[in-house]
């Protein structure tokens, strides 16, 4: 049976936008990894009223409430006598809380001041846990097996109580299933083709194993998530259908889990002593620059050329004036004489090569905004691809650069075999 988590912080500076939420993600992250699955993530103003409601809610659908922020010692600090409202208690000082955090101010050499004791006046109803990173101590509340915790919002202190206390109180309590996720990456096909082509077998899947299709710039990953008490039967299990659906749709699989695209490439690389330079105009450079990201590409990886103006396709390219002026910078001629171009000035075996209007600007009635050309060069010939994109310039550049490690990928993946 799932556990189920509620995450709570708690603060108007997250509201604001003035401080990014990491904590979430971060715990989120660590109850996937332990078998507890988090239902829903609440951001909460610092007003009472809204405090209450969001601990009522959670309660009503959790077995676990994580809760973060609002515990300085400041009078806009409400998380401490909400939860003894809450849990209908008195407040009062804490024994061993006051002698660690008058411990801890000691050791640093400040002042233990007055408003600073107050940190140690705890809910009577709670656990004490002890935070030995800072003077916002942590709090367990139980009620009908349900458990509540509430941490202070600094991210290392709250990551210290979640690893070292919080999260084996937990497992101590409920004993969860086992969650194990894998992650098939494709690229070079849209979520709703690959659903089509997969159908059949996800319709088949076992019902502790779910599928969920993760898409984002030129690509989709497929994620399986299994659960259950044996992590081994689990593992074998989603490797089964692993091997079940890949040959569906080998064409456009890259790689697993941790894989990326780039590093795909480079491997092949090497495998095969293949070497590869991109020319690149609307791109900037971002294509070779994701391709020697990668630790050791300078064993395959020869150069680049940006040729933003026409004089740079001409005198660094090859690319032909009367292909410029006949058909223009953004075409399948040009992008094609780009390619050739920089594989034979560095004499590689693939040439890659993008040319197109990102935007916002620059678009024409027969070649409007969006309009990109890519090419990929290679000992069988030179393939382009025509692609019409969105007006967005961020969307658009990174898109082609996704499009563009793909042919690179396919290119490679064809000499494989």
């Amino acid at each position: 049976m799932d556990v189920l988590v509620e995450i709570i912080t708690i603060g108007d500076e997250i509201l604001y936008g003035q401080i990014v939420d990491t904590n979430s993600q971060w715990m989120s992250a660590e109850m996937d990894k332990v078998g507890l699955r988090t239902i829903r993530k609440t951001t909460v103003a610092d007003r009472e009223e809204d405090i209450l409601t969001a601990f009522k809610e959670a309660e009503s659908r959790a077995e676990v409430i994580l809760i973060t922020g609002g515990l300085g010692p400041t009078n806009d600090d409400l998380t401490k006598p909400c939860l003894a409202r809450y849990f209908d208690c008195d407040m009062a000082m804490h024994e061993q809380a006051f002698k660690d955090i008058g411990e801890m101010f000691k050791k640093r050499g400040y002042e233990f001041t007055e408003r600073n004791q107050q940190q140690a006046v705890l809910p009577t109803c709670c656990t004490y846990v002890p935070n030995r990173l800072g003077s916002a101590p942590g709090m367990r509340f139980e009620r009908e097996g349900k458990l509540f915790y509430s941490m202070p919002g600094v991210p290392f202190e709250m990551k210290s109580l979640m690893s070292e206390l919080i999260i084996p109180q937990i497992l101590e309590h409920f004993h969860p299933p086992v969650i194990h996720h894998r992650l098939i990456k494709t690229a070079g096909i849209g979520e709703s083709w690959l659903a089509d082509q997969i159908k059949d077998w996800e319709t088949a899947l076992p019902d502790h194993i779910k599928l969920a299709y993760l898409p984002s710039f030129g690509q989709v990953r497929l994620r399986l998530t299994a659960s259950g008490k044996s992590l081994g039967a689990l593992q074998t299990e989603t490797q089964e259908q692993i091997d079940q659906v890949v040959p569906l749709i080998h064409k456009h699989v890259y790689g697993f889990d941790e894989d990326i695209l780039e590093s795909a490439i480079g491997n092949l690389c090497k495998e095969q002593g293949k070497t590869m330079a991109t020319a690149e105009s609307c791109t900037g450079g971002l294509v070779s620059h994701r391709l020697t990201s990668i630790p050791g590409s300078s064993a395959y990886f020869q150069g680049a050329v940006v040729a933003y103006a026409n004089e740079v396709k001409m005198q660094e390219l090859g690319v032909k004036e009367a292909t410029l002026r006949a058909h223009g910078a953004v075409s399948e001629e040009t992008v094609t004489e780009m390619a050739e171009g920089i594989r034979k000035k560095l004499g590689t075996s693939i040439g890659i090569a993008t040319s197109g209007i990102a935007g916002p600007d620059g678009g024409t009635p027969a070649k409007p905004v969006g309009t990109i050309w890519i090419a990929c060069a290679d000992e069988a010939g030179t393939r382009t691809r025509l692609l019409t994109l969105a007006r967005d310039r961020k969307i658009n550049v990174e898109y082609t650069v996704m499009a563009a490690l793909f042919m690179a990928w396919q290119s490679l993946s064809k000499s494989a075999g």
